[in-house]
């Protein structure tokens, strides 16, 4: 019986494990152990939309009072610099499987030419604002959004929550891990201290001490889809640049540039392969790029999974149990969504795991790993802004794996929604239909049902966009936005993220 719960990492993955094991089961004896000289990663991040309700539907935090702690802004989707377009945009919003009346198929097969502005918040993108303006004249606040916000602030807020919750917090640095028959005996910390648990938690990051280190588990790599291997991080203060609702993706000559949007700050970053590029050139060309760039910093990573993140009595979470490059931004979704997945787990068998619910746990979140790697692989495989040798090497090499079946599909049928269910699980799938064909119309892959609109069909495209962009240009940016929201009259509905 799991009474007594350890959580190796206080980042934001041993920590949201934490916040959502006690939302679940308040009944559990949960310490986590962190280290100051160890510290956090501690760039800055994005997320999906699945994070705000996380955090505020299941968790129940207060958004009000999480505003005022972690500081976040608003993100609406990702702005790509990629492939043969200028850009495009791809929202958390179901663009292009969307309808429009008047017009027979989805707004994908309307997006050849021009995929801009075809909803709401294609258009609130487009025109650089956050909001649409109610008729009241306050912002109107969907559940579509994800946030952008500097690491240190967002564990600064997760901690206050979770000491509120009576969740114990020990600092010291792990010597020793004691193995036996259960998998971890105890955690020897450099103070002597001896720390034993029913259930070990590991998120101690790209370390994986307990998991990868103590118990051996294989790693399994993902290096036949991802080739980037090191990110070069930087930022400046803002000098007066508008606060953008979106995280940037710029192509680079061997990866591609992050820019992701706060308060104060602006966060910039180059994930590249050191197979086609030097750390010095890469510092250059991005350097070259960002002018106001201060301090940098590499951080070098591998992209893969452990073959099974909980193994007898230890649970991974967050980096010790696999990484991507944040190329989407899925670290954070994957840490919320297998810490639920393991709350549940763990309320519907009374905290008494046998294998076989370990088995199933293991192959939900290696389901969530790949499908990530997949969708990335389609980031890579049609990208041809450039011919760099990188770049060529992509489009040649990158192994699409279970997207391969949803981009023949695309490729001979279009964005058709059709058997949707027979490509993805709908209920399970990350991204739906609308995140690959949002990439693959965005990069402009072509399909054998591509035609030109006919006059009428473009007149109501003309209409819908026009319509879109005047209520985006009328909207409310992110500074506009964050006054409100932390104003003294501005009140949260509170079944908003039930």
């Amino acid at each position: 019986m799991i009474q007594n719960i350890v959580i190796l990492g206080g980042g934001s993955a041993g920590l949201l494990a934490a916040l959502t094991l006690k939302a679940r089961l308040p009944r559990l004896g949960i310490r986590v152990v962190y280290s100051k000289e160890i510290g956090i990663i501690g760039v800055g991040e994005g997320s999906t939309g699945d994070l705000p309700n996380h955090l505020h539907g299941y968790l129940g935090i207060d958004p009000a009072d999480f505003h005022q702690r972690a500081r976040p802004t608003w993100k609406l989707g990702v702005h790509f610099e990629w492939g043969s377009r200028p850009s495009f945009d791809y929202t958390f919003t179901k663009t292009f499987i969307g309808t429009t009346p008047g017009l027979a198929q989805h707004l994908g097969f309307h997006a050849w030419e021009n995929c801009d502005s075809l909803d709401a918040n294609s258009a609130l993108m487009h025109e650089k604002k956050a909001f649409l303006r109610l008729p009241n004249g306050a912002p109107l606040i969907r559940r579509n959004i994800a946030y952008h916000f500097e690491n240190a602030h967002f564990v600064a807020a997760l901690e206050h929550y979770a000491t509120i919750l009576g969740i114990r917090f020990t600092e010291g640095k792990v010597r020793h891990v004691e193995r036996g028959p259960e998998g971890v005996s105890s955690l020897e910390l450099d103070s002597g201290e001896k720390l034993t648990a029913d259930l070990f938690i590991d998120s101690s990051g790209f370390r994986s001490e307990l998991l990868g280190g103590a118990l051996e588990e294989p790693f399994k790599s993902f290096d036949d889809s991802l080739f980037c291997d090191r990110a070069i991080a930087g930022g400046w203060e803002r000098t007066g640049e508008p606060v953008l609702p979106y995280t940037i993706a710029e192509t680079m000559k061997a990866g591609w540039a992050w820019q992701i949007e706060h308060e104060q700050h602006i966060n910039r970053g180059y994930v590249f392969s050191s197979a086609f590029l030097s750390d010095t050139d890469a510092e250059a060309e991005f350097r070259n790029k960002n002018r106001k760039v201060k301090q940098t910093r590499i951080v070098n990573f591998r992209t893969g999974r452990y073959r099974r993140t909980w193994v007898k009595n230890v649970v991974a979470l967050g980096n010790s149990a696999g990484f991507v490059e944040p190329l989407e931004a899925t670290a954070l979704f994957v840490i919320c969504n297998s810490a639920r997945a393991l709350a549940i787990a763990l309320a519907d068998c009374e905290c008494d795991p046998q294998p076989t619910l370990r088995d199933v746990y293991n192959c939900t979140v290696t389901k969530m790993w790949e499908e990530i790697r997949d969708f990335l692989a389609v980031h890579y495989r049609f990208n041809s802004r450039l011919d760099t040798p990188f770049w060529k090497f992509c489009r040649e090499k990158t192994a699409l794996h279970g997207a391969e079946r949803i981009v023949n599909f695309y490729q001979e049928n279009g964005p058709s929604t059709a058997f949707a269910g027979e490509l993805l699980t709908p209920e399970t799938s990350i991204f739906q239909l609308e995140g690959f064909y949002a990439l693959l119309l965005g990069q402009r892959v072509p399909h054998k049902r591509v035609r030109a609109s006919n006059d009428e069909e473009s007149r109501i495209l003309t209409a819908l966009r026009s319509t879109n962009t005047n209520e985006a240009k009328r909207g409310f940016s992110v500074e506009e936005s964050l006054v409100l929201v932390r104003g003294p009259h501005w009140k949260w509905n509170p079944d908003f993220y039930k």
